[in-house]
């Protein structure tokens, strides 16, 4: 066995410290295991003869006519067995001695030992008769005692699984924390560090900041400054909350505590208050350090302020608990507790106050430039055709998360290699978009011609208003291919606004009652192919009037109850809700006849483009403009849009042969 150097031995020299042999139950185990196995196997032996159960009265006959070699008589169980000399076997069991074993037995139970000798000395047996108590002692002893054994060894185990743990949290530890421990340069550290986090810069900052803290505090504490005690990742799914916590533990020079908020929930009482008591123990043992909690909500919403409402008592005591250890009478000097979630709006208030989380920092969806930054991490590991616009996907991705853009990525190389394509070109990204907005394509849906004239006239509808309208989405292409759940399907490139006015939202509403209005005007009759559309409006107008007080009727009025302050009544009296109910109808209803003014006067323009759908599937917004001519006007997006188009055709003029410059 290697022996530790002296320099390396931290005992050496400390006659109290040499380490003892610790007392190994092992050997104890493998004892009873060995016994158990030893009476079983003796057990066995005496219960594999064969053994045959009969009356008294035969059991007599057997012995009258001389059949046994030798009886056991055992009086505990009150039976006795005859063992059967093997030239009589056959005429008692009816079956050989290579059936029934050269030592076969029968048994019948007895009246009383005084009767049983009366009969045999009455008879003259002349064989061996043996007397006992018990023959089967190893069973009878495992029927009685096995059940004892079992119930000692499982509270021993028990008892044992709570000292390991140093006899702390209750039973196998079920109060410690689980929480995973990070220390850099240690094997598992996460590898992740701020430049894999594409985008975010504010975000980042904030957090960039608190590693700092904790690498450099005298910095700050040199002018006064405290070190935040913890900071709140908000923002919505998939945008890069635990990714940034990733890159906090791979960038920090101090251990690092990540667990879930449902961690801290269990069934027994009192566990999830005992988890945060010991997660941050262990923290102000390892300070300074920094402590994740992701997805907070679990474990933090608002209290009730009534149990009988549906009040879970042990998920609060977790909360009190853990609104104790942020920021209660103990210290927890140089630990700073990082948490994320996107459900900011259930937390409870008590949570989110200044001294425990002290900043909350806002991880929202990126915009385009972020979008490309995103596309660049991602397409790393891909193997890409040359002169790929990145701009383009950027732009075609509005609204997507950076887990969405990961997963049109993967999704264009999983269509690539598909078609047996050397690299990922622009066509299979876009073909990803399609497929993760819209679903899968069902080309092999069956649809009658009536039925395919009528989503061409609705989606048509949609293209054309859209188009001749000046803050309606400016179209990319049109499909009548179902794909998902959807007939068909219209793809825009929206304009990133961060506000929005009433004309905008009244013209996409307009755009979007267009598939309807051109099913009423050219049909004579409407299907349940808008119901999306029906539903999408409906939200929207209901949004305008009751919140945003864009409404005639009801102007710079908001019923909006984020917070819940509202509880289970309405904001609003009867009357009001009626007046609600009204002008979104109203609001609705003019749009709607807006959009089939709108498809009158371009009659013929629309049953071109109608027909063009129908006819060839998918069109693109090159095929409207054609029909319609440019649209009269320009928005930023139209702008972007012309650029691209542009360049992809200088491109693909300097890429002919016959090229000047080649």
């Amino acid at each position: 066995m290697p022996q530790i150097p002296p320099q390396e031995d931290p005992h050496r020299g400390h006659p109290g410290n040499e380490k003892k042999p610790g007392y190994n139950f092992s050997w104890i185990y493998l004892l009873l295991i060995v016994g158990l196995g030893i009476m079983l196997w003796q057990n066995q032996t005496d219960e594999n003869t064969f053994d045959k159960e009969i009356s008294y009265t035969q059991f007599k006959t057997y012995v009258q006519k001389g059949y046994g070699s030798a009886i056991d008589v055992n009086k505990s169980e009150g039976t006795a067995m005859l063992h059967i000399a093997p030239e009589h076997v056959r005429e008692v069991f009816h079956q050989g001695v290579e059936q029934v074993g050269k030592a076969p037995v029968v048994s019948a139970r007895y009246p009383s030992t005084e009767k049983m000798d009366e009969y045999l000395a009455a008879v003259k047996y002349k064989g061996e008769v043996k007397y006992v108590e018990n023959g089967r002692f190893w069973t009878s002893f495992l029927v009685n005692f096995l059940p004892l054994i079992i119930i000692i060894a499982f509270w021993i185990f028990m008892f044992r699984g709570a000292s390991a743990f140093g006899g702390k949290g209750g039973i196998f530890g079920v109060g410690q924390s689980k929480a995973k421990l990070f220390e850099k340069g240690k094997e598992g550290s996460p590898s992740v560090t701020f430049k894999d986090v594409a985008g975010q810069e504010g975000a980042k900052q904030e957090v960039k900041e608190i590693v700092d803290f904790l690498k450099n505090p005298k910095k700050y504490t040199d002018l006064g400054g405290k070190i935040p005690k913890g900071a709140l990742l908000v923002g919505p799914p998939g945008t890069g909350k635990t990714l940034l916590a990733k890159a906090v533990a791979g960038e920090a020079d101090v251990p690092f505590f990540s667990m879930s908020g449902s961690d801290f929930v269990e069934m027994f009482v009192g566990v999830g208050a005992s988890r945060v008591r010991d997660l941050f123990q262990k923290a102000k043992e390892k300070a300074p350090c920094i402590v994740f909690i992701d997805e907070i909500d679990a474990v933090g919403r608002a209290r009730g302020s009534r149990a009988a409402m549906g009040g879970n008592d042990e998920r609060e005591n977790t909360l009190n608990q853990l609104l104790t250890e942020m920021d209660g009478f103990g210290t927890n000097s140089g630990v700073i507790v990082l948490a994320a979630t996107n459900r900011v709006d259930v937390l409870d208030k008590a949570l989110l106050r200044a001294g425990r989380f002290d900043r909350q920092i806002h991880v929202d969806l990126p915009d385009l430039s972020e979008r490309i930054a995103i596309f660049n991490v991602h397409l790393k590991p891909i193997k890409l055709e040359p002169g790929l616009d990145i701009d383009l996907l950027a732009r075609q991705t509005p609204g997507f998360s950076g887990a969405d853009i990961a997963n049109v990525c993967n999704e264009a190389a999983l269509i690539a290699a598909r078609h047996d394509r050397p690299a990922v070109g622009k066509q299979d990204f876009l073909d990803a978009v399609d497929r993760i907005i819209g679903g899968l394509e069902k080309k092999t849906k069956v649809m009658t011609e009536q039925e395919k004239h009528s989503i061409a006239l609705h989606e048509a509808g949609h293209a054309a208003v859209s188009w001749l309208l000046e803050h309606a989405n400016p179209l990319v292409k049109v499909t009548i291919v179902p794909r998902g759940q959807a007939l068909g399907a219209a793809w825009y490139l929206p304009e990133e606004r961060n506000i929005t006015t009433r004309e905008q939202m009244l013209d996409e509403i307009c755009a979007t009652l267009g598939g309807r209005a051109a099913e009423e005007l050219f049909t004579g009759h409407i299907s349940s192919g808008a119901l999306n559309d029906l539903e999408t409006v409906t939200k929207r107008a209901y949004g305008m009037v009751a919140y945003l007080g864009m409404s005639e009727s009801l102007p710079n009025l908001c019923y909006y109850g984020q917070d819940g302050e509202y509880g289970f009544q309405k904001p609003y009296s009867d009357d009001t809700a009626r007046l609600i109910d009204e002008e979104v109808k109203a609001l609705i209803a003019g749009q709607y006849e807006r959009a089939k003014q709108i498809l009158t006067a371009h009659k013929v323009e629309h049953n071109t483009l109608a027909d063009l759908l129908q006819s060839e599937e998918v069109i693109f917004a090159a095929d409207v403009e054609r029909i319609f001519g440019p649209r009269p006007w320009q928005s930023r997006a139209d702008i972007l849009q012309q650029e691209e188009k542009e360049r992809v055709e200088k491109l693909a003029e300097e890429r002919r042969p016959d090229s000047p410059e080649q």
